[in-house]
């Protein structure tokens, strides 16, 4: 029984342990005892929203029939901490030391296919996408598509939207918002992506634990800030399932504080946090 402030709904050792079980067959996040406060803090605002009376009887109904509140369940559980450009250094190694050995190959196909895997509420696709368009601009030519996927529909919503507060725009320049974030007429403090940004980014709301629709092969896969909340095993099969969708050659970049050991033998350490895939 959980102790502490009043609360509206109680959360049995049973209960939770249901929950943490639902959660990782469904998403392949592992639940620590640490985020019981978190799951208790935003599933309770489903069980009033429903109208039920316990956490006993919201496990019954994700249990039974499928229905749609296991994408609710999703929304509710996973963490969306996302900002424009961030980790730059990814940023900056794609413009310098990815693209422009593609520009220089012989074969010159000018083809780029990009995966962000975990785009959240869109500011990492968004801030490839500038990274390309501006890498590439006496490239006019290229075939440049870039794949956007999250688990959580809402946020993929937001990010298909591509409307900002002019706040998250927070450490990019002045001339950077204005070129590729307008503001509409009579809204100075929001910014909307341009056609140009949008043009080359497909949005899609994907469970990584789920079959992939796409067949690749990418040249740059983005999953970054995604494995820490999967078991090594359930890491092991993601990037083994990355590693089939791309040659070797491809670039893989993920979160600051997650590596491959242990995990993967398919790539190499090429950068922070950056790999190549191995032959």
């Amino acid at each position: 029984m959980m102790t502490g402030a009043a609360r509206d709904y109680d959360l049995s050792d049973a209960e939770f342990s249901r929950l943490r079980g639902l959660v990782y067959k469904h998403t392949g996040i592992a639940l620590s005892d640490a985020k019981r406060e978190l799951v208790y803090g935003r599933l309770s605002k489903r069980l009033r929203s429903l109208g039920m009376s316990s956490f006993s009887e919201y496990c019954g109904m994700l249990e039974g029939a499928p229905s749609d509140e296991l994408q609710e369940l999703t929304n509710a559980i996973t963490t969306n901490l996302t900002s424009f450009f961030r980790e730059k250094h990814h940023f900056e190694q794609l413009a310098a030391e990815v693209l422009p050995p593609m520009q220089r190959a012989a074969d010159n196909r000018r083809r780029l296919r990009v995966w962000s895997a975990g785009c959240s509420t869109g500011e990492e696709p968004y801030s490839i996408a500038i990274t390309l368009r501006e890498a590439l601009a006496a490239s006019r030519d290229w075939d440049v598509k870039l794949l956007a996927t999250d688990i959580d529909s809402k946020v993929v919503a937001t990010a298909q939207a591509g409307s900002y507060r002019s706040d998250r725009f927070k450490g990019m320049s002045a001339d950077r918002v204005k070129r590729w974030f307008p503001s509409p007429a009579g809204q100075p403090d929001q910014g909307v992506a341009s056609p140009e940004l949008k043009s080359l980014i497909t949005f899609r709301q994907l469970n990584l634990l789920n079959p992939w629709p796409m067949k690749g092969p990418f040249d740059v896969i983005f999953c970054r800030n995604v494995v820490i909340y999967f078991d090594k095993e359930t890491q092991r099969t993601l990037f083994e399932r990355m590693a089939a969708l791309q040659k070797p050659g491809g670039w893989l970049f993920i979160g600051h504080s997650e590596n491959l050991f242990n995990v993967s033998q398919r790539y190499k350490l090429e950068g922070r946090t950056a790999y190549r895939r191995m032959a």
